[in-house]
């Protein structure tokens, strides 16, 4: 009888034991939604090196037994309108944990009248919170980067021009989150170093490379971090 009652006791020990162990190892699953153009699906460089991409790696190495399901909404191309048009057009979860928005160069690239982007930018903030459950501390939006520092930017002779009328865009995106709580990360910066380190303009010669991108994440790893934990 003794013996029977000790390996019942070990035998609840051991299920015990199991149960908080699994306990300690559970996996916290966050979402994350990347809406934007190129410089978001990462035109030219392998998918895992896109800013998105790197971005989710890098914080399920900084936060414990945590897994990062990522979705990109993105194209080459884009301006606000079409990103507002796909937005419309799928169906997909308002609860993301996690949302950035990169969007506005091609409004600029194409030309497309600036009153276009102070309409649809705001638009695109507000859609951005709505998929992150209506709240606004969920979401990061990035400056856009400036491609009058790679090759190509070069090459149109309009290098001063492009910088001039993205440093509006960004200065009208900037203050827009500012003034209505969201996070806004700068990073236009690092690109306007691409023509002093090469290694930063992908192998088109217009967009970011991974190690670029990686740079990007640099800065977006701490707030990301802070939202999600």
């Amino acid at each position: 009888m003794h013996n029977l009652r000790f390996l019942l006791l070990l035998l609840i020990g051991a299920i015990t034991g199991c149960q908080q162990d699994d306990a300690a190892t559970t996996t916290k699953v966050f979402t994350y939604l990347a809406l934007g153009d190129s410089y978001t699906i990462g035109e030219s460089v392998a998918f895992e090196k896109n800013f998105p991409s790197q971005l989710k790696d890098s914080l399920q190495k900084s936060i414990p037994q945590s897994r990062v399901d990522l979705k990109i909404i993105a194209t080459t191309g884009w301006t606000t309108t079409n990103l507002i048009d796909e937005i419309n057009d799928e169906v997909f979860p308002s609860n993301y944990d996690l949302v950035t928005l990169l969007i506005g160069v091609n409004n600029q690239y194409q030309q497309k009248p600036f009153s276009l982007y102070q309409t649809e930018f705001p638009q695109l903030v507000n859609e951005a919170i709505a998929r992150a459950g209506g709240d606004k501390s969920r979401v990061i939006v990035l400056s856009i980067p400036d491609y009058a520092y790679t090759p190509y930017g070069q090459f149109t002779g309009n290098g001063t021009t492009i910088s001039t009328q993205l440093s509006l865009y960004n200065s009208f995106a900037e203050q827009y989150c500012q003034t209505n709580g969201v996070r806004f990360v700068y990073i236009t910066d690092i690109t306007q170093q691409g023509l002093s380190d090469p290694e930063l303009v992908a192998f088109d010669g217009l967009h970011p490379s991974g190690k670029a991108y990686k740079k990007f994440v640099e800065r977006l790893v701490q707030p990301a971090k802070d939202i999600l934990e």
